[in-house]
């Protein structure tokens, strides 16, 4: 086990969310692109009321549809997320990203903490970071 990974590092619990223009679109980029399953997706037509993609290696994401209205009670705006995401394959993942479209802004690094890892866009403009840090675990 690399130095800075602990058997004490909590599993993801946080799920981040973000809306979409075209969510239905989006969600088969990032099953494509970036390896995302796709666990549930409720709605009609091309719109997406709640989508749950999971991340293999634990979490995952939920989005939906942006919705333009007054009383919309969960505003974000499209393209404007940015998220950390674990990996232990990161070359693996960038090579498929890259052959599925991604923009790749961050050519493949190795950190002076101990990760390696990657950014890209999506086709919506979100910010993506992919490397093998996996936080520091808990302080006892």
């Amino acid at each position: 086990m690399p130095e800075n990974l602990s058997d004490t590092t909590p599993a993801p619990q946080v799920w981040p969310t973000l809306r979409a223009r075209d969510a239905r679109a989006l969600i088969r980029f990032l099953v494509d692109a970036f390896g995302f399953e796709e666990t549930v997706v409720h709605g009609v037509g091309e719109r997406v009321e709640h989508a749950q993609l999971s991340w293999p290696e634990g979490g995952g994401i939920m989005l939906g549809s942006v919705k333009e209205a007054e009383n919309d009670r969960w505003p974000l705006r499209p393209g404007t997320f940015g998220g950390y995401v674990v990996t232990e394959r990161p070359d693996e993942l960038c090579a498929r990203a890259r052959a599925a479209g991604a923009e790749i802004i961050e050519e493949l690094t190795d950190t002076d903490y101990g990760s390696r890892g990657f950014g890209a866009r999506d086709p919506e403009g979100n910010l993506w970071s992919f490397g093998t840090y996996r936080g520091e675990p808990r302080k006892a």
